[in-house]
């Protein structure tokens, strides 16, 4: 995604973090994890909690820091990409209006549209691909959005996908590093979601 405002107002350091959440999911999402990106998730300190996110971002460590760049990405293209139709879809539209697919991309465009967002030119994926959807909410929290902008797009647009999505990856017989993935991805939303409920009831 590529927006028109280029200032970057100074962010809270939880919020860099969560910016920092959604910049990893998406490129893990996008395309298999080079080897830097897999020495950068293993070489990270932090994470020493009991609760859930802590232990799926251990977990997601581990993996990357065992994981075989050729391997990882083999795994990548039989999940994710495959021959004729792929066994999980990055796409949230599969997930979140699985009976009105076109419905939930012409929302999500028309959303997009009012905050001056497009797809980059040389994109091949639609709005809706997950990786997008996370450059959207990073884009919200660095660009000071507001909390009620950041809530409004996740519970319309994230938030139904998740859950589904991360559960067809953990399930496919290929996914072997992606279901680490995956559990952290649905750790950290389970976060956000319980945050954004608690600003809701405020």
């Amino acid at each position: 995604m590529t927006d028109a405002l280029q200032s970057r107002p100074e962010i809270l350091p939880e919020d860099r973090a969560r910016a920092n959440c959604y910049a990893l999911i998406g490129r893990f999402m996008y395309g298999p994890p080079d080897a830097d990106v897999l020495s950068y998730v293993a070489k990270q300190t932090g994470g020493e909690d009991a609760v859930p996110l802590a232990q799926a971002w251990r977990g997601l460590q581990a993996a990357c820091a065992s994981a075989d760049v050729d391997d990882a990405r083999a795994e990548y293209d039989d999940l994710f990409v495959g021959v004729g139709k792929a066994p999980v879809s990055l796409y949230t539209a599969a997930y979140a209006a699985p009976h009105a697919p076109d419905r939930h991309l012409l929302g999500l465009r028309d959303q997009l549209d009012a905050w001056h967002l497009a797809r980059r030119p040389q994109a091949g994926e639609s709005e809706d691909h997950i990786s997008g959807v996370c450059d959207v909410m990073r884009w919200l929290i660095e660009t000071g959005q507001g909390l009620d902008a950041e809530r409004a797009f996740f519970l319309g647009f994230v938030a139904p996908a998740v859950e589904p999505l991360c559960d067809a990856i953990a399930n496919a017989h290929q996914s072997l590093f992606y279901r680490h993935v995956a559990a952290f991805v649905l750790a950290f939303y389970e976060v956000e979601r319980s945050g954004f409920e608690l600003v809701g009831t405020e």
